[in-house]
């Protein structure tokens, strides 16, 4: 005599199945809520196709009847002023110098190599360094 056991098959469960919850907007809230008010005794219908309790859906009509829900209809406009384009603060170019055929090579850390003319300001050097290195 043998002895038998019967064992049952693998139950798969997915996230639809464990009452994940799920975030709603608005927009999704007022569509579900006019379709539910649109015949006769359909919320519990409703409910039931988009995977709502019928409670939820009774706590989403009663905010959309008190005016809680609402959907803007029209696209939303931002005030929006034009300024004059800012001048641009640049010092005026010393004469050229019997020195500006000269040249220096820096070496910067990520492998490059920048070549300017050594009569290049130290101020306008400094801010091109930074974004010359981290490119």
């Amino acid at each position: 005599m043998s002895y038998a056991t019967v064992i049952s098959p693998v139950e798969v469960l997915s996230a639809d199945d464990l009452g994940r919850r799920r975030d709603w907007s608005d927009e999704e809230k007022v569509w579900i809520v006019e379709e539910s008010l649109r015949g006769f005794r359909q919320g519990s219908a409703t409910a039931r196709r988009y995977g709502l309790s019928r409670s939820l859906l009774t706590t989403w009509r009663r905010e959309y009847r008190n005016g809680l829900l609402s959907v803007s209809t029209s696209p939303g406009f931002m005030p929006l002023s034009i300024s004059p384009p800012a001048t641009a603060s640049c010092e005026k170019a010393s004469p050229p110098r019997p020195e500006d055929d000269k040249r220096i090579e820096i070496g910067l850390p990520n492998g490059r190599r920048l070549t300017i003319p050594a009569s290049l300001d130290p101020i306008i050097l400094a801010r091109l360094l930074p974004v010359l290195d981290a490119s």
